[in-house]
């Protein structure tokens, strides 16, 4: 990270983390195949609007375990091992705690979240069961995903891809089998999506207890006690998790307004969501190697070497994204068909792919801007540019839609709109913060 060739380096880093991130949305994705065909759409329907909750009420944790990255990337570029052995040991203790908290905390917001949400009583029924099967995989889904933190700081994005392997396999077998051949419909797709996570983050965690010091992950090490290192995780992690809520709670918004136009509307969202998640995964793979690039080079005090790491995040996060989302577009009737076969859902889910995944490319501004943010130790910054240019923005646009009695497309031709304007707004502030620390260090 801290020197030869960026681009190479970066995209030898970010390649394992892109086919950990598709890996893991194939878990919902097959979810959301097998009750497509299998069961119904509206087994689709309650699936797929899961998807939305489920990111609000993990994002404030996922985003901790990127304060737990930079931390640990920053002591690494300086060499200090001491704090590495600490921070690795708050950042297991977090996974612990935070785990168990999503595990309460899903199992009591199903039905009032899902009911606010105006989800209808033909999907209620089996849409709180999903999420309430779903939240008992909780603590391993954070286990896995502190675990992997952990070692992307160290460099190590291919262990947490064959962690996902293991996982993934255990998911597409007990899909089929709880669906098929037990006839459990929505409840056996939960079971075998919290069945992988554990398998995922059991592989994890073997890997991480059987690792040198000072990364190795013990039970008896654990601990919240470093009030220094959870401090400087939870003031980069809070905002970037604070950041991830207010994206998701606008979604939310979002899945009410198509919660209005019924369960056909809702299944087709859900099947095209697919394709957007695995676009922002690929993004979010170069996002990762930035902050995990910068963190390092900034702990260094290499101030240069960030500017490039951002540069090249950019261009080829563009250039992916760009080459995937194209491909999606062009063939949305035939990507869409793979979850379901109804005319009426096909269109609805048709509508969003032109609308959201064949202008995904966007968001790779504001992705690779904030995490550059980030990786410089200025998270609050990002959260803010993202509460006012995608939060605020989008849940004006949605009041207005709703006022006028808009369309489905009119709905949502607000995501490539707001991935616009946030991707403006965080460019220009990572320019004047670049500008402020040169200045400071000359």
């Amino acid at each position: 990270m801290l020197g030869g060739n960026i681009y190479r380096n970066m995209f030898i880093f970010a390649l394992p983390l892109i086919a950990s991130g598709v890996l893991q949305q194939s878990f919902n994705s097959v979810d959301v195949a097998v009750v497509g065909r299998f069961v119904g759409h509206q087994a689709l329907a309650a699936v797929g609007s899961n998807g939305p909750v489920i990111n609000l009420i993990v994002n404030l944790f996922l985003g901790i375990s990127v304060g737990a990255n930079v931390v640990i990337a920053n002591y690494i570029g300086r060499a200090n091992h001491e704090g590495v052995r600490r921070s690795v040991a708050t950042a297991t203790a977090l996974a612990a705690v935070s785990g168990a908290l999503l595990l309460v905390l899903g199992e009591c917001v199903a039905v009032p979240i899902l009911v606010a949400l105006g989800t209808p009583d033909e999907v209620l029924g089996e849409a709180v069961t999903y999420l309430r099967i779903y939240s008992l995989g909780m603590p391993f889904m954070m286990v896995y995903n502190f675990g992997s933190a952990i070692l992307r700081s160290f460099g190590d994005t291919r262990r947490p891809f064959y962690a996902l392997v293991a996982g993934g396999i255990v998911n597409v077998v007990l899909n089929l089998f709880f669906v098929l051949v037990c006839g459990m419909g929505v409840a056996g797709v939960a079971v075998a999506t919290v069945v992988a996570n554990g398998v995922s983050a059991t592989v994890i965690y073997i890997v991480l207890s059987r690792e040198q010091d000072p990364c190795r992950v013990s039970l008896r090490h654990m601990s919240l006690r470093h009030g220094g290192e959870l401090g400087k995780i939870l003031r980069i992690g809070v905002p970037a998790g604070i950041q991830g809520m207010v994206f998701s709670f606008s979604n939310v918004f979002i899945q009410s307004a198509i919660n209005s136009f019924g369960a056909d509307a809702m299944a087709g969202s859900a099947a095209a969501l697919n394709y957007e998640l695995y676009g922002y995964f690929v993004i979010n793979a170069f996002a990762q190697s930035v902050v995990a690039f910068t963190g390092q080079n900034n702990g260094a005090g290499n101030l240069k070497r960030c500017s490039e790491v951002l540069r090249a995040g950019l261009i080829m996060s563009f250039a992916v994204s760009l080459c995937f989302d194209l491909a999606v577009g062009f063939f949305a009737d035939e990507a869409v068909s793979v979850f379901t076969t109804v005319p009426a859902v096909i269109s609805y889910a048709v509508i969003r792919v032109h609308c959201g995944a064949a202008f995904q490319f966007i968001a790779c501004s504001y992705e690779m801007a904030g995490a550059s943010l980030r990786g410089q130790g200025y998270s609050m910054t990002p959260t803010v540019i993202t509460i006012v240019g995608t939060c605020l923005l989008r849940l004006g646009w949605v009041m207005v839609i709703a006022a006028r009695g808009g369309s489905f497309m009119e709905l949502l031709a607000i995501y490539p709109i707001s991935w616009a304007v946030t991707g403006v707004a965080m460019l220009a502030a990572r320019s004047f913060v670049t500008r402020r620390l040169i200045h400071g260090a000359a």
